[in-house]
């Protein structure tokens, strides 16, 4: 059997559940839903802002570090320096809005995560100090030793995002699993007035909701999290009617999956639909 590795064991820990647990309600009662919290999540541009705004970050810090073994110009250190640790306040902030919405078992790597960056922060900043005082060996030194907690830090993101799949969009994906064209669904009559049901096309389970204007159809797995769609509110935002999430609260518009609120930043995969005279309803997949 393989050794677990740290990743491993963080995810299973529950010694921190307490503090994860107040934290978690802290941020989220702060933080609420709006414009910030989907600037922070990275909404507008349609993918997570922390990793964007994380390796900007990084990239300066490694920076200093290569200056530092080849006896760069000491000048140069100290921007780049003074350029990571301004870029920290952003990265941690949209770190931040996303951790406060992830499951417990990816809550438990974060914070170890968020602890490490911590720590090279501080190293960082002791080390821009020391330089700006004169003391560019002593400098050099805590610069370094930020580099290795910056290290850690940054396998446990990875972990977070290439095994844990946090940030990643977790909606099927409709490309791949259903033809082009349209397919018979169900009937029209079977589906209640108003109330969100689930109904399986192939592979998928979808969202469909009849009312006045129709019948809307879209992927039923959230996008963030997979989160069950037809379990969440039916909610009028800008005059059009949408899902929220009953997980995290995303919310996507009906007639086309677009997102309205994260933290969900990949848009919903969404089905034309069309009812025919004896009462069949069919799909057929929207390509945004």
């Amino acid at each position: 059997m393989p050794a677990i590795n740290l990743p491993d064991r963080l995810e299973r820990t529950t010694t921190m559940d307490g503090p994860i647990q107040q934290l978690t309600r802290l941020i989220r009662g702060r933080l609420r839903q709006g414009r910030l919290r989907d600037l922070l999540h990275g909404v507008p541009i349609g993918h997570p802002l922390h990793p964007l705004l994380a390796t900007g970050t990084l990239g300066c810090f490694v920076g200093v570090g290569v200056l530092d073994a080849t006896d760069g110009d000491p000048r140069d250190a100290r921007v780049l320096l003074g350029a990571g640790i301004a870029g920290t306040i952003p990265t941690a902030a949209a770190g931040i809005a996303d951790w406060s919405m992830l499951h417990r078992e990816q809550q438990r790597v974060g914070l170890v995560h968020a602890a490490a960056n911590i720590a090279a922060l501080g190293l960082y900043t002791g080390s821009l100090v020391l330089r700006l005082a004169g003391y560019e060996r002593a400098g050099r030194m805590l610069g370094y030793a930020g580099l290795g907690a910056l290290g850690l830090g940054g396998y446990l993101g990875g972990h977070m995002s290439y095994r844990q799949a946090a940030g990643a969009n977790h909606a099927e994906s409709v490309t791949h699993l259903v033809p082009l064209g349209w397919h018979d669904l169900c009937r029209l009559p079977d589906l209640p007035e108003g109330r969100p049901v689930t109904r399986r096309l192939g592979y998928i389970d979808l969202f469909v909701l009849r009312h006045s204007g129709g019948v809307s159809v879209l992927a039923d797995r959230c996008a963030h999290l997979a989160g069950p769609l037809h379990q969440g509110n039916v909610v009028i935002e800008g005059g059009e009617r949408c899902v929220s999430c009953p997980w995290h609260g995303s919310t996507f518009r009906l007639s086309n999956g677009s997102v309205v609120h994260g933290p969900a930043t990949a848009p919903q995969p969404a089905f034309e639909t069309r009812i025919r005279p004896d009462g069949l309803v069919q799909v057929k997949p929207i390509h945004l």
